[in-house]
């Protein structure tokens, strides 16, 4: 076998995992370290607060959470439990792939993150029952879970200036880079031959494999492509699928949870990423479990058992073969032509009607009534048998000896570090715009403030305090900016952090020294033209120093704004916060309110506040230097301005009431990096025991089969409660609510279909061609169309169909006018006429593949804006709000149209 990607995969996944699995089996003596996970009793509850009848249709405005929360004080509410996974039994077995299936919201997505042991939990939200690994509890395991237990989240959260082949190679660094030493260790147990055969292929494989894992995804042709987001262009959809999957793939995990991972990927990638899991299921006895929407009956057929949701019921849990079968004697025959899977997801809702068949028992409709049935099936007592029996003797010796001596963290502290420091330096200087802008903005800043104030006179205090004052003012507004990218990149720190990629001690001390050359260049830019343009003292160890603390202080409010960033819930709240911050370190800084002037029951800020120390330090170092302390300075005799004040430097200093001694610029700046530390511990704090959710708007009904009420005197806010993100903070403060259906102006009868009229328009594109200059310069533009043609005609759909990354977006985008960049050549023809960019914007709607809405809007509000603003004044109001009734209803969203997008 040849060391490199192509050598490993020479013979397809199949023959590579059989390879390597063979190979340390035999060297090993034994079959490799397998998972079982158990599941007992398992169900997820959360506690919500019933709203009054009379506010259940609660937005969450600021009018409705003034009243809620007088009305909280005022009396109690009922709460009731809103269970997200009723209570099952069940095993994920090693050497055996299943398949999760449900609708949205089933329960699925929580049941995966309880079982990897990421599932947010707080006094509201619980996770009842029992969860073992090899017989092993989560808590026993502690800290060493996602070691073993492997979770793909459905969102992609990727850094999108880094490269798909840097994102996966980091992603190795994180899982070791290179084989752990006990795994070494225990390859003794062949024939010397074998184990040196085995250790090289190991050694070989680890050092490939993010080569490996890029071949094996089909992402040879995007690897040095950055992974871009909505703004940015970059990859394709389904390959930043792609690489959300390969991402979780490094390291010698016995467990993989995946999560939805075929949306956006075509059939054909879909087939090979799930066939390249099971040959890793057969041949090296992984434990594997995905969840899928649709999945293709060629994927279907992969799986060895599947398991049903649906409302967070588990309608069938058993080998996928007995499927058909079991439900056969429920009363529901799936017909030859509809997909399997498509059958097993109807069931349960409206549309398993068309698929019930005569029989003398009446079949199930509810959710919970499968459940029941299933619960009294023969499949369900072998499993709930195979649950209660004891652990296999060598999967507890597994836990034994290879769990307990496995790290929580591959890589040492130090390694980690400097890990994260590359990539983030990496981040920060490929984000030249950012670089280019702040630069300016320092140079700018720093020319125009010396230059207002050039040469100030020493005997004019009020101006040398307002210069030292208005440059730190600078300083600290000028680290601002740096939010957005801290509460960006929050995500993909709680990913990485969930996965055991490194420490948060790690994460946050590699941001904070990422910022030295942002430091440096802010410090001396601007430190020279103020020090030296605005005439401050003449004295190298006074420029030493000025320069050292504004240095220190730089690296402060860094990490203060990133502590903000860490805290806050969203941006929105965010920049308020740091306004607010500011303002109070600008008011009690001890220059626009003096520290004599300020009240007893106050000053306490102005000792805690860091601004107040900078200002005290550079004041001290400015005026205490020996040019000032002299008792006549240009002619006049300072000792006898004021009492206790002995030369000119003195004087000033005490006129703004600051200390003369220069023991204080010590203490200024060890106060500074107290803060400091103090700062970077609160954000690592915070980044640990806190995951800000995605909150919305729940408006869902109760049902009595998953409620129960009880009362208790709480507040409430409205927080999202659903299978995909369960907010971190208390859900107390939750609302439940039953909502009537909303009345919608000129609404008559629901089955109405309103029409506009619609001029049939064809639409045709010739010789299309679109290219982007190429990254590397000095070569030919990449050509990303090359001579497209093909038309639409009114009445037809016509399906764009090709493999991820083949064009299918950028021929979109071409022909809708969303390129802003490269150049587009070719003709776009509507109705024979060469189409203008202004035609095709009034009679094309998009749907890009990015979801980008205003979070704060309803479903109702957002479709509501766009029809009235997409469609002309003939339409009447009555006729554009019954399209938007129609429009919900046709998405099967009605239930969820005073919902919040948000989330």
């Amino acid at each position: 076998m040849s060391i490199s990607a192509d050598g490993f995969l020479a013979d397809g996944s199949d023959a590579f995992h059989a390879t390597v699995g063979h190979a340390l089996e035999t060297s090993l003596g034994k079959a490799l370290p397998q998972v079982e996970i158990r599941f007992e009793d398992l169900s997820i509850t959360a506690l919500l607060t019933v709203a009054s009848k009379e506010g259940a249709n609660e937005l969450p405005t600021l009018l409705n959470h003034a009243k809620k929360t007088f009305l909280g004080l005022c009396r109690s509410k009922h709460s009731v439990t809103k269970t997200i996974v009723q209570p099952i039994t069940g095993a994920l077995t090693p050497g055996a792939m299943t398949l999760i299936l449900g609708q949205p919201s089933s329960g699925k997505s929580s049941f995966m993150k309880a079982l990897a042991g990421i599932f947010p939990t707080s006094k509201s939200v619980k996770i009842n029952g029992a969860i073992t690994y090899n017989g092993k509890t989560g808590p026993e395991l502690h800290k060493r879970l996602p070691q073993f237990v492997s979770y793909t989240a459905q969102r992609d959260h990727h850094f999108h200036t880094l490269t798909v082949q840097e994102t996966l190679e980091f992603a190795h660094q994180c899982c070791g880079g290179i084989v752990p030493p006990h795994v070494l260790a225990a390859l003794t147990h062949g024939t010397p031959d074998e184990n040196a055969e085995a250790k090289q292929i190991i050694e070989a494989l680890y050092a490939v494999y993010p080569d490996v894992v890029v071949k094996q995804l089909g992402l040879n042709n995007c690897k040095n492509t950055i992974i871009g987001n909505a703004m940015l262009r970059g990859v394709s959809g389904g390959e930043r699928k792609r690489v959300t999957v390969g991402e979780m793939e490094f390291g010698m995990k016995q467990v993989s949870l995946l999560d939805e991972i075929s949306t956006g990927l075509d059939s054909a990638a879909a087939f090979d990423i799930v066939k390249a899991q099971q040959s890793a299921t057969r041949h090296l006895k992984k434990t594997i479990a995905i969840a899928l929407l649709q999945p293709a009956p060629e994927v279907f057929d992969l799986f060895d058992d599947v398991m049903i949701f649906n409302e967070g019921y588990v309608l069938y849990h058993g080998p996928r073969a007995a499927a058909l079968d079991y439900f056969a004697s429920l009363g529901f025959v799936c017909p030859p032509h509809r997909d399997v899977a498509d059958f097993l997801l109807d069931l349960g809702t409206p549309q398993q009607d068309q698929y019930v068949v005569a029989s003398t028992m009446s079949p199930p409709r509810l959710p919970s009534e499968y459940a029941a049935l299933f619960q009294q099936s023969a499949i369900y007592n072998a499993m709930v048998s195979h649950v209660q029996s004891p652990m296999k003797e060598s999967l507890v010796a597994d836990t034994t000896n290879y769990m307990a001596s496995t790290p929580q963290f591959h890589n040492s502290f130090a390694a980690s570090v400097k890990f994260l420091i590359k990539r983030q330096l990496m981040v920060i200087l490929r984000n030249r715009p950012f670089i280019i802008s702040r630069i300016a903005m320092t140079l700018m800043m720093a020319l125009l403030y010396s230059s207002s104030f050039y040469q100030m006179d020493p005997e004019m205090s009020q101006v040398v305090y307002g210069v030292i004052f208005q440059s730190l003012l600078f300083f600290i507004v000028a680290q601002i900016p740096i939010l957005p990218s801290v509460m960006e990149h929050r995500e993909i720190f709680y990913k990485q952090r969930d996965a055991n990629f490194y420490s948060t001690v790690s994460y946050v001390l590699a941001h904070s020294v990422s910022m030295v050359p942002f430091a440096v260049v802010e410090t001396i830019v601007f430190g020279n033209i103020m020090y030296w343009m605005a005439g401050f003292v003449n004295d190298s160890a006074a420029y030493w120093m000025y320069m050292l603390i504004l240095f220190v202080m730089h690296f402060l409010f860094s990490a203060w704004f990133f502590f903000l960033g860490s805290v806050a819930p969203n941006l929105h709240v965010a920049k308020p916060m740091a306004m607010v911050s500011v303002l109070m370190f600008v008011l009690f800084g001890g220059f626009i309110i003096v520290k004599k002037d300020m009240s007893d029951w106050l000053v306490w800020i102005y000792w805690i506040n860091p601004l107040s120390w900078v200002l005290r330090s550079l004041s001290i170092n400015q005026y205490m230097a020996p040019e000032f302390q002299v008792a006549i300075y240009n002619n006049r005799d300072y000792s006898k301005v004021m009492p206790g004040a002995k030369t000119m430097g003195e004087v000033q200093l005490m006129m703004f009431d600051l200390d003369t001694d220069r023991a204080w610029i010590g203490y200024g700046i060890l106060y500074l990096a107290g803060c400091y530390i103090l700062f970077n511990t609160l954000s690592c704090i915070v980044l640990e025991v806190h995951r800000h959710g995605h909150e919305g708007h729940a408006a869902v009904s109760m049902s009595s089969s998953s409620t129960s009420t009880s009362s208790s005197a709480t507040n409430s806010t409205d927080k999202m409660v659903t299978d995909d993100a369960i907010p971190n903070d208390d859900v107390d403060d939750a609302v439940y609510v039953e909502v009537p259906p909303t009345p919608q102006e000129g609404k008559g009868n629901n089955d109405l279909e309103v029409r506009s009229a619609v001029q049939p328009i064809t639409l045709a594109f010739q010789n299309l061609g679109y290219s982007v200059p190429n990254p590397k310069k000095g070569e030919a533009d990449l050509q990303l169309l090359t001579g497209v043609s093909g038309f639409a005609l009114p009445g037809t759909i016509t399906a764009l169909m090709g493999s991820t990354g083949a064009g299918k977006t950028t021929l979109m985008d071409v022909i809708a006018g969303r390129k802003t960049g490269g150049k587009v050549v070719g003709d776009i023809l509507l109705n024979g006429y060469q189409a203008s960019d202004l035609a095709i914007r009034r009679c094309t709607g998009y749907c890009e593949q990015m979801d980008i809405h205003s979070e704060s809007a309803t479903f109702r509000e957002a479709l509501t804006f766009s029809a009235m603003l997409r469609q002309s004044s003939d339409v009447s109001t009555e006729a554009k709000l019954a399209f938007v009734e129609e429009c919900l209803s046709m998405l099967e969203l009605t239930s969820l149209g005073d919902t919040i997008v948000r989330g």
